[in-house]
């Protein structure tokens, strides 16, 4: 059994060595009530602000208000002087919180309740002394109290100030973390500036959005209109990401067949199906440690969303035709500028695939509301150009911005990107671009002129004429195959050509083929 302390030089060894708050006010209050025979000692702690009392050595109801007038403790703190308080008094009180710490203390016949100040005049706190039928004036004059209590009331300010230290370090360590990254933030943001370009406050903030995207594992979805550089955006997660040194694998899903899509993602074995005459790693398995970029993913064929769901829940998967599954640790970012939450309604896109995808939503801002960043777009163009030529404008002229400025762009950022690498073929170099060289609605006047020169009406066969039309997507889907089916004809059945002829990629122009049933001339 462990020896008691008696003496007072013990005492203040026990004290000394205690080295949190709580393990002084439990060693001290323990000592006191083997130094004088008390039935139960509690040392209660005022909080900084003064208005609550704490006995941490009390595990029901420890905080006592002080402007609650109800228990005796607001009395002496308001005071500032010790009490006695009897059996019958306590009795009296119906305050919940003094009943418990006075049955906790095997209802005493008398307390002496007594305030600790520092020298500065703060009130640390609140001795409760508990007994039977004791002196409480002998004791509290005791030389060996005084002493117990004055120490207890240097080394409590002393863990005081050892705590307020401990949280100015870590309140200085905290503000320096947030220089810290609010520094990398706005260095990372600067370097996004040269691809993601534009000062207005939609760019800022979608360059605040992409770096702390970046820094996160989360789904990145990216909506806007077509040609606002959804692409660019994705490339900047990528790039600004721990994945940065990975592989970025881009999936077109409106450009691939909607048959060979998942064999696309997932790979296929040799045999898996007819044509598959070797095995193929899917893009899914070459995204592993890095990032999976599905470009117009409203383009997916609702049968593959779910594959695509498990995938993204599991990052398992498995090739066409094989029996094992594989893992691919990558980081997913989706693009679209169809709006899901109408596909959703329209049973076109699965409900829990787009919540999954959106884990971190990014809208892309069209040019046509952020006109400020013309200026800033058109002499990055203008640089572009010059370096991939050799030689270019010097710049663009207030009168050419300000025609600019007037234009709807449609076609967003990669229009405005045609318009100026146009204009820079017709500006001699060192000039700055003209208004006169800017082929704005030139540019959709020709096409038209151009489309109805080349359909005539022969060659409109199964497009309905105006008055008859009841289903616009459905007539603008039978003008697009008239005008596959012909190029196809001028063109003698060469895919590579008419696809050439179209602007359109030759997977794209098959996959249309196959959707319209336009068959080779």
């Amino acid at each position: 059994m462990q020896k008691e302390l008696h003496t007072g030089i013990d005492l203040a060894v026990a004290l000394i060595k205690q080295d949190t708050l709580p393990a002084l006010l439990n060693t001290a209050t323990s000592q006191l009530q083997k130094a004088f025979g008390l039935t139960k000692c509690w040392a209660l702690e005022l909080d900084l602000s003064g208005r609550t009392l704490h006995c941490g050595q009390l595990s029901d109801t420890s905080e006592f208000d002080c402007g609650d007038f109800s228990h005796p403790f607001a009395h002496v703190l308001q005071t500032g002087q010790p009490r006695e308080l009897t059996r019958a008094a306590s009795y009296r009180l119906d305050h919940p919180g003094f009943q418990a710490l006075f049955d906790a203390s095997d209802r005493p016949r008398s307390l002496w309740l007594e305030p600790l100040s520092g020298q500065d005049g703060r009130t640390l706190g609140m001795l409760v002394l508990c007994g039977e039928d004791p002196d409480w004036q002998n004791i509290v004059g005791q030389p060996l109290y005084t002493g117990i209590k004055h120490l207890l009331v240097h080394q409590w300010i002393s863990q005081l100030q050892s705590r307020d230290q401990v949280w100015q370090r870590r309140l200085l360590k905290r503000s320096l973390d947030h220089l810290h990254d609010a520094e990398t933030l706005r260095q990372r943001c600067t370097q996004l500036a040269h691809t993601l370009v534009g000062n207005s406050d939609a760019m800022v903030n979608l360059r605040t959005q992409v770096v702390r995207a970046a820094g996160s594992q989360l789904s990145v979805l990216i909506q806007g209109e077509t040609g606002c550089g959804k692409d660019v955006v994705a490339r900047g997660i990528h790039d600004m990401s721990e994945r940065a040194n990975g592989p970025m694998v881009v999936v077109n899903c409106a450009a691939i067949p909607d048959t060979l899509l998942e064999s696309e993602l997932f790979g296929h074995t040799k045999g898996a199906f007819s044509g598959a005459d070797q095995a193929k790693e899917g893009l899914l398995a070459q995204a592993n440690g890095g990032t999976l970029f599905l470009d117009e993913i409203g383009d997916m064929p609702m049968a593959l969303q779910s594959k695509l769901l498990r995938v993204l829940e599991s990052r398992q998967f498995r090739p066409l035709g094989a029996r094992d599954e594989q893992h691919s640790d990558f980081r997913l970012v989706a693009a679209t500028h169809q709006p899901l939450q109408q596909g959703i309604e329209n049973g076109i896109f699965r409900r829990d695939l787009f919540y999954r995808l959106s884990q971190f939503p990014l809208r892309v801002i069209p040019l046509r509301e952020r006109t400020e960043d013309l200026e800033a777009l058109s002499r990055h163009f203008i640089r572009l150009y010059t370096a991939r030529e050799g030689s270019g404008p010097l710049g663009i002229s207030s009168h050419a911005l300000h025609t600019l400025a007037g234009y709807n762009f449609p076609g967003n950022v990669r229009e405005l990107r045609n318009i100026v690498e146009l204009a820079c073929l017709q500006t001699p170099a060192g000039d700055d671009i003209q208004p006169e060289v800017l082929r704005l609605d030139d540019l959709f006047a020709d096409m038209g002129q151009s489309l109805s020169a080349e359909v005539e009406p022969k060659t409109m066969e199964g497009v309905p004429v105006a008055d008859d039309i009841r289903d616009l997507k459905a007539a603008a889907q039978a003008f697009e195959a008239a005008i596959i089916r012909e190029r196809l004809r001028q063109y003698s059945g060469n895919r590579a050509q008419t696809a050439e002829s179209l602007g359109l990629p030759k997977r794209t122009l098959a996959h249309k083929c196959l959707k319209y049933q336009v068959t080779d001339v």
